[in-house]
């Protein structure tokens, strides 16, 4: 799973602009959504065409073979990754499936004991497509409804916990660039070995230099009050902090500390970028007159 490059372009823009990016994220966490409650349906619609019984059976064969990828294993059975891991400490392939399984058959016993105690309740879901109904059960409904509610929850956790790092090198680069700093005057280093193209998913480390001085730069898009990620950037020795909001408290430790910062979702707040730049004797230029062509120039160099 990963954020498209669009979508990157999309938060930055919100970003840069002061805005709250976090409605691109839930737009494609629907999306992604969506698409998944779609595929899922067709499955069983397509069996239900070639005559199969809809049954728990079914599911089992279809939805828990264990030559499915052991992500889409542990949804299917009403699990996410992560609840596995703080379980088991471990998310290899055996103990996923070994989780999954046992975790399904306690979640199928739960259901019909359910079913059977609220005997007067009754659900019925129908999927039609393409002129073909199919009705499930109370069980069978639970079953997916519950399926769907996992996916939806590691969806969210996934694009949430990932999105500041898959957009924190083209966003460093954009502001570099829009104030026209040299190439030479940054760099991106993993486990301080210079990347050229860094690939767009990795997790990146950001620096300006200022000849011999390296200047690392941390991104964090973290909401206010927030002085912890502020302490973690202090604890990592960085120089410049850019994040979407800072609060007072954050923005007092960090001068304390003679960190630089900029709080993006200020009034013209990426502008700051360039008393970081004053500060640390970088060469740079000032803002183009015509800012949104000038990011367009600059997409089109670092998304290529």
């Amino acid at each position: 799973m990963t954020l498209t490059e669009e979508v990157a372009k999309k938060i930055i823009r919100k970003l840069l602009k002061g805005e709250d990016y976090r409605v691109e994220i839930v737009a494609l966490i629907n999306a992604e959504f969506l698409q998944y409650v779609i595929e899922f349906f067709k499955k069983i619609v397509e069996a239900k065409l070639q005559g199969e019984n809809i049954n728990m059976d079914w599911y089992k064969n279809v939805f828990l073979d264990e030559s499915l990828p052991k992500e889409e294993y542990a949804v299917n059975s009403g699990l996410n990754m992560k609840t596995i891991s703080n379980m088991f400490n471990s998310t290899a392939r055996r103990v996923v499936i070994n989780a999954s399984k046992e975790h399904y058959e306690k979640l199928y016993e739960s259901i019909e004991a359910l079913v059977e105690q609220e005997n007067e309740m009754e659900i019925k879901l129908t999927i039609k497509f393409r002129d073909v109904s199919v009705d499930l059960n109370v069980s069978e409904s639970l079953i997916v409804i519950n399926t769907l509610a996992v996916k939806r929850s590691a969806l969210r956790g996934a694009f949430w916990s990932t999105a500041g790092k898959r957009v924190e090198k083209p966003l460093m680069e954009t502001l570099c660039k829009l104030y026209d700093v040299n190439e030479s005057n940054y760099s991106i280093k993993v486990k301080s070995e210079t990347i050229e193209k860094l690939p767009f998913q990795r997790e990146i480390d950001f620096y300006l230099v200022e000849n011999d001085n390296q200047y690392k730069c941390e991104v964090k898009l973290m909401g206010k009050g927030n002085p912890e990620s502020a302490d973690a950037v202090i604890a990592r020795d960085s120089k410049i902090f850019v994040a979407d909001k800072l609060s007072d408290t954050n923005k007092s430790q960090l001068d304390s500390r003679s960190v630089y910062w900029v709080e993006l979702r200020a009034q013209n707040g990426y502008q700051r970028f360039k008393t970081v730049l004053d500060n640390l004797n970088i060469p740079h230029s000032d803002l183009p007159s015509n800012i949104d062509d000038k990011i367009e120039q600059i997409f089109n160099e670092i998304f290529d």
